[in-house]
């Protein structure tokens, strides 16, 4: 038996004004979440994005197309519904940042961790008040509560919109400081990214590169990217 595939039923895709936000209207029905709430977005920008993923819509409905909507329907659908929860869940990544976690040698290593990381740990503390400290080795040390509950408050207050796209910044990074260094447009996502990955790029120079980690790389630095367009948007 093949399996079922959603057609396109819709000639038009509209942009709509509903309350406080923006919908969705394919020809005069609503988009709608997998959970059957109305899809809703806050910002113009980031409804004319969704939109455009419907309009380029085929004659069978492609969902790994819609990036855009995707996220919208997690925002609406999970990290609404589970504000809290998903707020202290990325918040844990600030008791074990990658930035705080260096190499013991060689000494090439540890120096470009310290050049790389340092300054981003220093920035967050003058953004935030809160510093985070390097140790060295990979056993967890943990940090200063006080340091990590400024941190968590600073997720809490996010809306879910932001969350959804901080949750994947900070899970794809491995770091909460990188997070905010995107939302807050410390640095470009891509560079950002090649930070994230210090360690990484220190193997491939003296080993090698692997293709298919490499490969992999690739398509979560995409997911990254993703992640910061869909945050920009949803806040124009």
């Amino acid at each position: 038996m093949s399996e079922w595939k959603a057609k396109r039923f819709w000639k038009t895709v509209n942009v709509v004004p509903s309350g406080t936000g923006y919908g969705i209207r394919l020809d005069d029905r609503p988009v709608r979440t997998p959970a059957k709430s109305e899809l809703i977005v806050p910002s113009e920008a980031l409804a004319q994005a969704i939109a455009l993923e419907w309009d380029d819509q085929g004659e069978i409905v492609n969902p790994l197309s819609m990036p855009m909507t995707r996220s919208a329907n997690a925002a609406i659908d999970k990290v609404t519904a589970q504000h809290a929860e998903v707020a202290d869940l990325v918040a844990a990544y600030g008791d074990a940042d990658l930035l705080c976690y260096r190499a013991d040698g060689p000494a090439s290593l540890v120096k470009r961790q310290a050049e790389t990381w340092d300054p981003l740990l220093d920035w967050a503390a003058d953004r935030f008040g809160a510093r985070l400290l390097p140790v060295s080795g990979v056993m967890h040390s943990p940090q200063n509560p006080k340091a990590l509950m400024v941190l968590t408050q600073n997720v809490r207050e996010m809306d879910a919109f932001t969350l959804t796209a901080f949750h994947d910044l900070v899970g794809l990074s491995g770091s909460l400081v990188i997070g905010f260094a995107a939302l807050y447009n410390y640095a470009d996502p891509v560079v950002l990214w090649g930070w994230s990955r210090v360690d990484e790029t220190w193997q491939e120079e003296q080993w090698g590169v692997d293709e298919e980690a490499r490969e992999l790389a690739e398509h979560k630095l995409g997911e990254f990217e993703h992640a910061k367009r869909f945050h920009d948007l949803a806040i124009k």
